[in-house]
């Protein structure tokens, strides 16, 4: 039997190419999705849960049963419309999905995170990246595995136009971020699920934080886990 995997954030930019990723894997029997509303697509694996995130809780059963979960849950502030607001979607709901995975003695848990994630950091995004991998790695998860990618690359539903030029001026420069400048190197968001995705197929215990470049490296495109958009309907 394949692996029952589960999906918090299915439909953000990594998330989706997650989902994606999972449902094309011959690894994967079942994919898990907790959303607040139905995805554009529909798949013989695709199993959806709607959720109210502030009340997470009451879907516990959704993580009965789960393999590994993947948190690529994450907003910006002004999206979100305050810190607080930013803190709850980027901590507490990862979190409160965390705590019932564990609960439900889900072995792996794989988390989106950030460059730069530090629990010291001045920058209140970095600082609140690095206190939820603090907390993550205290649970006690036979794997946790923590990814910390640069500026994401790919098509997302709301436009963000500060993102959007970082992101043509990042592509034109991608040349340039080698050597120091690696960890600060775009990655499309297809490349950090496909690292996600080997991880969590290896699953490998105790815990792992895998910087830009590393993703860069393990997300490489080979034998494509990450199909066309017409091949996921």
């Amino acid at each position: 039997m394949g692996v029952t995997c589960l999906v918090m954030g299915a439909t953000g930019l990594v998330g989706h190419e997650v989902t994606r990723g999972l449902l094309n894997s011959p690894e994967v029997e079942e994919v898990r999705i907790l959303v607040r509303r139905p995805p554009d697509f529909k798949h013989p694996k695709l199993k959806v849960v709607a959720v109210d995130w502030d009340k997470l809780s009451v879907h516990r059963e959704a993580f009965h049963g789960v393999d590994r979960v993947f948190s690529c849950l994450g907003t910006t502030i002004k999206k979100a419309g305050s810190k607080d607001e930013f803190r709850k979607v980027d901590q507490h709901y990862v979190l409160a999905g965390a705590h019932l995975a564990l609960e439900a003695q889900v072995p792996q848990f794989l988390a989106v995170s950030s460059v730069g994630a530090d629990p010291h950091a001045k920058a209140f995004y970095s600082r609140v990246k690095g206190e939820v991998e603090e907390e993550l790695s205290s649970l006690g998860f036979k794997g946790m595995h923590l990814f910390r990618p640069s500026l994401l690359l790919g098509e997302r539903k709301e436009r963000r136009f500060g993102e959007d030029i970082a992101s043509v001026v990042m592509k034109g420069l991608d040349f340039a971020f080698r050597g120091k400048l690696a960890p600060y190197r775009a990655v499309p968001a297809s490349t950090v699920a496909r690292a996600m995705i080997k991880i969590a197929i290896s699953s490998p215990g105790g815990i792992h934080i895998y910087p830009n470049e590393v993703i860069h490296v393990l997300g490489k495109s080979g034998d494509d886990i990450i199909p066309s958009k017409g091949d996921v309907h």
